[in-house]
């Protein structure tokens, strides 16, 4: 049974939570963060829109050389966990 498209949204929003609130993480990561966060909480788009949003977004930041391991690894689990929403047909 495939995952539940807003939960897994929900989920994501919160380990983008733990990332804002990450004293140890630059604040450049932190605002692309809070940004990510607002986009993936847009109800206005469908989840498949705002997960393939957020993933490029990601992709961009796990490659900044500035970004702590554990925030790294944060980072492309988030990205993991999105690619599972389904694409809309």
């Amino acid at each position: 049974m495939p995952p539940n498209p807003n939960e897994v949204i929900r989920q994501c929003i919160g380990v983008l939570d733990r990332i804002i609130n990450d004293d140890s993480v630059p604040r450049n990561i932190r605002r692309n963060a809070e940004s990510m966060k607002n986009t993936l909480s847009n109800e206005k788009d469908s989840p498949s829109t705002r997960a393939a949003m957020v993933v490029s977004r990601l992709d961009d930041i796990g490659n900044d050389p500035n970004v702590p391991l554990h925030t790294r690894t944060l980072i492309w689990g988030l990205s993991s966990q999105l690619e599972t929403i389904p694409v809309d047909r």
